[in-house]
């Protein structure tokens, strides 16, 4: 039987800090106690906010913390191909529609139901329009003149080639789920797997490079975790396995928010310049 594989996968548009720290850890250490593979990928398909110093920086504050990853590292922005692939099937089923709104359009949209908007478990309204209605003759006439647009999954079609979907979770979701979760996709509607100017989604560069890396274990923090619904669609969708997943507890600041990089939440670099020590970082997240 081959070994288990995890990976941590960063984004390099800001500088690590303790939550990432968390993470990595997790999955190095998770790797190490099981006798398999710790792969490291750089999550990069948002050219407009990721750069190089970041890239750079994860490196070293990997290697800081004394983490050790296979190589060569796997870049998304290296495999578009793959994407589209992956969505040219999904294409293919009937499942992807272009819808025209910008964001400014969906928000007034959304804004004009008041309190009656659904949104989705990150947060953000649920798209309130109808491109999905639109002749196929149509969008491919708004398409070839270059319009702005995104290609969103059509959920309802979606779910009725699926059966009820759910995942293995040895961690615990926000509200303490664990064990065997039901997937619940539809809390997603139909969200988008790619746009005009940005040929991917998380969503589904994500299940794409899983796959094709062959990790047997998600280790990612709780915020992610209603994310699984829909990464467990897409895999369901793509004939793609299912790996077990694992979600964490976040590491918050002194308000009781997520670390995040757009609060500018303490690098581990600066952490590094103040004097700390690796262990020292393991002993604040209550790693021995």
């Amino acid at each position: 039987m081959p070994p288990p594989v995890f990976r941590f996968a960063p984004s390099p548009n800001g500088y690590l800090h303790l939550g990432h720290a968390l993470s990595a850890l997790m999955n190095f250490d998770m790797a190490r106690a099981a006798g398999g593979r710790f792969l490291l990928r750089i999550e990069d398909i948002d050219a407009a906010r990721c750069r190089p110093e970041f890239e750079a920086a994860i490196y070293d504050d990997l290697a800081w913390l004394g983490l050790e990853w296979e190589r060569p590292v796997r870049r998304q922005s290296g495999h578009f191909d793959a994407y589209r692939a992956a969505l040219d099937r999904l294409t293919e089923m009937g499942l992807i529609y272009p819808s025209f709104e910008s964001r400014g359009e969906i928000a007034r949209m959304t804004a004009e139901r008041g309190g009656n908007a659904a949104r989705d478990p990150d947060g953000a309204p649920l798209y309130p329009g109808h491109a999905n209605v639109l002749t196929a003759e149509e969008r491919r006439r708004r398409v070839a003149t270059g319009e702005s647009h995104a290609l969103r999954i059509d959920m309802a079609a979606a779910i009725a080639r699926t059966v009820p979907l759910h995942w293995q979770e040895t961690g615990s979701g926000p509200d303490g789920e664990t064990g065997s979760v039901a997937a619940q996709p539809a809390a997603w509607g139909d969200a988008v797997l790619a746009r005009k100017e940005i040929p991917t989604s998380y969503h589904l560069s994500v299940v794409v490079d899983d796959a094709l890396q062959g990790v047997t274990h998600v280790v990612r923090g709780q915020d992610l975790f209603w994310s699984t619904s829909l990464h467990r669609l897409l895999q369901d969708l793509l004939e793609l396995p299912a790996p077990g997943y694992h979600h964490h507890r976040l590491v918050l600041d002194a308000e009781g928010r997520k670390l995040s990089k757009s609060t500018q939440a303490t690098g581990l670099r600066e952490l590094r310049a103040q004097g700390l020590k690796p262990a020292d970082i393991r002993r604040m997240l209550g790693l021995t």
